[in-house]
């Protein structure tokens, strides 16, 4: 994962750009701190931090297309490059093997159509010399975090992470994922809106094709030049990646599957609290797929030390994203010490399957299917979130294959029917038949356990303890008065707004954080499942009663 800043169209001096960008990204450089360039140019200038995951030796930017003289800045993975260089039509003067490479040339030849070709994530800033505009787009779902800006002077900025803008811009907002920009259009236009995302699908489910879908998913992101691991929570979903990539480690996706592989011994990680209840079966998955495990311990004092940190590399005060982050945040520290740059983890799947417990409550397919939508067009501002910047914080790449758009496009065209948990079903049931052979019986079957509960109980139990002796019932009753905007509604959001303020000084900073009961029950849908969800102000699982620990006859 990279870092990049761009500034156009400024008033100040060439000069006093490129330093103000080089300033910039200093503050995103653990995103990429392999290496650093800068583009510079007397209507844009572009800096970028690199980690290397594909052609280590070549694949530095900016890219320039000589010819076309445009300059292209990326974050992301394009997955597809290779495919995708059969989709030329002319002689482009490549200069890298670099998966990124081959948008400048797509963009040459398609516009801004570059983006519904692209199978990966991703954020790019492209300028071109001869036009004096600029496009910047961003992927599918926001796996990759992007960030726009405008200067009082009318300067245009964007930058990976909010961070690099909070001190130089006036209004700061989240690029919306699935959106690109124009500086001729000046406006945000829509690339991705799947069919899905309008209709209740009807097709009934195939579970080979299903498992078909994902294993394509989990190959393609195998793309990679560096060592790699897996993270095992001791859940279904990343149990189940873990399980594909442990199938696929022995050659290089990169060739087809024919040289044996660079690194075939694959690494897996879990992280928890002494005792947790996600280590167990952590380690299980581990010993049945043959990974060389690692367990992270960490403590409630090593957990409520990192909270400021956490805070201000997630650039959130969402209390769900947070309490799972801070685990996940010190866990990579410990993966990056070992020489691992890029992981794999099962974010997504539960939007896509419906495995919040509270999905047990939907009273129709319909409402089913629009919930589990509008939970994939929120994970930039939670998961997606979480998984990117909490690694990319020491500097690795977090790979999510259940968000991959071709594994979307036939995931959600299931009838959500086939979904949904009659009677007493255990949630996400045909992703655990499509799979009935790839793991051990009692984690296939593993009832869901958010990472912030599965983590270990005790570690929600003492953030709540710790905001409830830092915030009185009094400065919470008058949380409005000191946060008008994004106004927190409980003492443990409270703190984190309190510790956000203290980093993001610009007032439109709070403005890319939603707040409000939990997100897996503040649906106007969730409330009409269950008057429990009207009452509900935590995101733990466990809030669930009557679903969470409950004796579910899965099989």
């Amino acid at each position: 994962m990279c870092g990049f800043v761009g500034l156009f169209e400024f008033k100040e001096s060439l000069e006093f750009a490129r330093a103000r960008a080089l300033d910039m990204a200093k503050t995103i450089r653990h995103r990429g701190p392999d290496w650093s360039g800068v583009y510079v140019n007397d209507r844009a200038v572009l800096a970028h931090e690199r980690l290397s995951i594909v052609d280590i030796d070549h694949g530095a930017q900016p890219l320039i297309d000589s010819s076309a003289r445009r300059v292209l800045a990326v974050n992301g993975e394009i997955y597809n490059h290779l495919a995708l260089r059969q989709e030329l039509k002319r002689t482009h003067p490549w200069t890298t093997n670099s998966d990124c490479e081959i948008i400048l040339y797509l963009y040459d030849e398609y516009g801004p159509a570059v983006c519904k070709m692209l199978s990966g994530i991703f954020a790019f800033a492209l300028f071109d010399e001869r036009q004096n505009e600029f496009f910047i787009a961003r992927d599918h779902l926001g796996i990759v975090p992007l960030y726009i800006g405008w200067g009082i002077d009318g300067t245009s900025y964007v930058a990976s992470e909010m961070k690099a803008l909070d001190d130089v811009c006036e209004t700061i907002q989240e690029f919306p994922p699935g959106h690109y920009y124009t500086s001729r259009d000046r406006q945000f236009v829509k690339w991705y809106d799947p069919e899905w995302a309008h209709t209740v699908p009807a097709r009934k489910v195939s579970l080979p094709a299903l498992r078909a879908a994902l294993d394509s998913a989990v190959k393609q992101q195998l793309m990679c030049d560096v060592p790699y691991g897996v993270l095992i929570s001791g859940g279904l979903d990343s149990s189940l990646i873990a399980a594909i990539v442990a199938q696929h480690r022995f050659k290089r996706i990169e060739t087809g599957e024919v040289e044996e592989a660079w690194w075939p011994r694959l690494h897996s990680f879990s992280v928890g609290l002494e005792g947790a209840p996600d280590m167990q079966y952590a380690r299980k998955v581990a010993a049945h797929i043959g990974t060389v495990h690692h367990e992270i311990i960490f403590t409630i004092e090593e957990g409520l030390d990192a909270l400021k940190d956490v805070i201000r590399h997630l650039e959130t005060f969402d209390v769900t994203s947070i309490r799972a982050a801070t685990p996940m945040y010190l866990m990579a520290r410990r993966i990056k010490s070992m020489g691992i740059k890029m992981v794999l983890s099962g974010e997504g799947a539960d939007e896509v399957f419906g495995g919040y417990l509270y999905f047990h409550m939907a009273p129709t397919a319909e409402e089913f299917h629009q919930e589990t939508v509008r939970k994939l067009f929120a994970l930039s501002k939670y998961d997606c979130c979480r998984a990117n910047k909490a690694t990319a914080a020491w500097g690795v790449e977090t790979r999510v294959p259940f968000l991959d758009k071709d594994f979307l496009d036939y995931a959600m065209s299931i009838d959500p029917a086939d979904k949904m948990c009659p009677g007493k079903r255990i949630e996400k049931y045909i992703l655990r038949e499509a799979f009935r052979d790839l793991l051990p019986e009692d984690v296939l079957w593993r009832q869901k356990e958010q990472f912030s509960d599965g983590v270990g109980y005790n570690w929600i139990d003492c953030l709540k303890q710790q905001a409830a002796q830092t915030v009185t019932d009094e400065m919470l009753a008058q949380a409005a008065d000191r946060f008008p905007k994004q106004t927190p509604t409980s003492k443990e959001g409270y703190l984190y707004r309190m510790i956000f303020d203290s980093i993001f000084k610009n007032p439109t900073a709070c403005l890319t954080v939603p707040v409000g009961p939990s997100i897996a029950c503040s649906s106007p849908a969730a409330f009409r499942w269950s008057q429990e969800f009207t009452k509900m102000d935590d995101p733990s699982g466990r809030a669930v009663k009557g679903i969470h620990v409950c004796a579910i006859d899965a099989i």
